[in-house]
């Protein structure tokens, strides 16, 4: 009787935790939106965001539900390995501040898939907006699901709620507190986000290490010691060998965030171009370490199970669930490490979907509805506003849809899964804009659809069957690089040389 009533109490508190918080996040909303609710905050956030306060909050929307649960997870089954793909983000990123951006700004877009209808089309750049929805629907869709699981395995199943009823909670939530400052508001909240993120990160690692009565050092020789802080994987036909891991990460940095509209959408509210710079390297640098910061994590909670006798959690085939070690043994811990485990979830689940239903209603509304081709009149400026409320509400219903419907086919870490998915989804799109900015060449339009749907086919088979076919190869994440070089030798083939009136346009 005494554990139930502590069980429900801790669960009560869980509950008054998140009521609060949530009472944060609209606090935050209407202090961002109540001077000024239209398009170009929604949009643009008016380009007024500090760049400091931008680069703490992407610290957040970089990280996610996935890296909360799946980095430190997998330290039990790949140690470190991670590690090297970090360090290619850095360079990644120096890309996006040097290459990218001024491209960005000296364009003055708002939807960066413009670009690709003022480089090659109105079909090129609708491709890329497509490959974009769906990248980030599938992606960000699953690190909510993800946030949505866990709280429904350790706190909802219990009370018989079905596994919807949080799920639809959480996307009301993030569609009320984005409908009207959008933009604006998201760059705001992302603070308030990355905060408790890390709060959940750094509180229970220091639980642990007040329970082992164990220093942070000696904790971290001790997994050493165990084999669970390899960094660099040698073995070349493995898929994290270190090389592919460096060079995966740059490119996916370079296409999950200089490609991707959610993460560019909140540099391009910088006040200027340099600003945008300064808060991109500074965000580099800060999610190294950050990310030190979980895989620390994960040593400590495979040192507490090791050292306590904790059982981690298996599927049914006795198997260790990586993304379950986390929540684990939280709520084993202490009522202090559940309830910021809860929030840090939350804030995860949030800072990943809040940005990203703002992007897709921005990419939607620019790159297929004409947004910023229509005549600038008050009456179109109340039209755009309604329409751009329905989008955003029908987004966040397919966003809905797809968290409920993944649940039966969760069955591998979703890192693993989230970065197969950007493999055959960016890679058009890391294609495209290669081929835009370093080729003179100009494409035939109309068949840039064709030539991105092909590409990542061919990646699909080629991954099947590269065991078989390349003596032993597995592709890891580097099949981002070889569904962007197909993508631009079709381009290649499908171009011809460019006109001098179209240089002379262009420039």
């Amino acid at each position: 009787m005494q554990l139930l009533f502590y069980e429900f109490l801790m669960e009560l508190t869980i509950l008054v935790c998140f009521a609060i918080y949530t009472l944060l996040l609209f606090v935050v909303m209407w202090a961002s939106s109540r001077k000024s609710a239209n398009n170009d905050a929604f949009f643009r956030g008016q380009r007024k965001s500090p760049w400091p306060v931008v680069a703490y909050g992407m610290i957040g929307a970089s990280l996610s539900g996935v890296t909360f649960m799946s980095v430190p997870g997998g330290v039990y089954s790949s140690g470190f390995t991670y590690l090297p793909l970090v360090f290619g983000y850095v360079i990644g990123y120096a890309v996006i501040a040097f290459v990218l951006l001024p491209l960005y700004y000296r364009l003055n877009l708002t939807s960066i898939y413009s670009y690709l209808e003022q480089r090659f089309g109105t079909s090129s750049e609708k491709t890329g907006a497509l490959f974009f929805i769906i990248s980030r629907l599938l992606g960000s869709a699953l690190r909510m699901y993800l946030v949505v699981f866990v709280l429904y395995e350790f706190v909802f199943r219990a009370w018989g709620i079905p596994f919807w009823v949080p799920a639809v909670v959480f996307i009301a939530i993030i569609l009320l507190y984005t409908f009207r400052g959008g933009l604006k508001t998201v760059v705001w909240t992302d603070t308030l986000q990355t905060t408790f993120l890390l709060l959940a990160a750094i509180a229970t690692v220091v639980a642990i290490l007040n329970k082992l009565d164990i220093s942070l050092i000696d904790l971290l020789k001790q997994s050493s010691d165990a084999g669970f802080t390899k960094v660099f994987e040698t073995d070349v036909h493995a898929p994290k060998y270190y090389w592919k891991q460096i060079l995966s990460g740059a490119f996916i940095t370079i296409t999950m965030t200089g490609l991707d509209q959610d993460m560019m959408q909140k540099n391009l509210t910088c006040k200027s171009l340099r600003d945008a710079q300064k808060n991109v390297l500074t965000s580099s640098l800060l999610f190294v370490v950050v990310n030190v910061l979980f895989l620390a994590l994960g040593a400590a909670l495979i040192a507490y199970a090791s050292d306590t006798g904790f059982a981690l959690p298996v599927n049914d085939a006795g198997i260790v669930v990586g993304d379950k070690i986390f929540p684990s043994i939280a709520f084993s811990l202490s009522s202090f490490t559940a309830v910021v485990f809860v929030l840090g979830m939350v804030a995860a689940g949030y800072s990943s979907a809040d940005g990203t239903l703002t992007a897709l209603t921005t990419t939607f509304c620019y790159d297929f509805l004409g947004f910023d081709r229509k005549e600038h009149s008050e009456n179109e400026e109340r039209r755009q506003l309604r329409t751009r409320r329905w989008v955003h509400i029908s987004f966040a219903c397919v966003y809905l849809l797809i968290i409920i419907a993944f649940r039966p086919f969760h069955n591998q870490s979703l890192i693993d899964t989230l970065f197969d998915i950007a493999g055959f989804t960016y890679g058009p799109l890391l294609g495209l804009y290669t081929f835009g900015l370093f080729s003179k060449r100009t494409v035939r339009d109309r068949w840039v659809p064709v030539i991105a749907v092909i590409s990542p086919i061919v990646c699909y088979i080629l991954k099947l069957n590269s065991v078989e076919w390349f003596n032993g190869y597995k592709f890891g994440f580097e099949i981002l690089l070889f569904n962007g070089l197909l993508t631009y030798i079709g381009l290649l083939i499908a171009s011809k040389k460019r006109q001098e009136k179209e240089k002379k346009n262009e420039a």
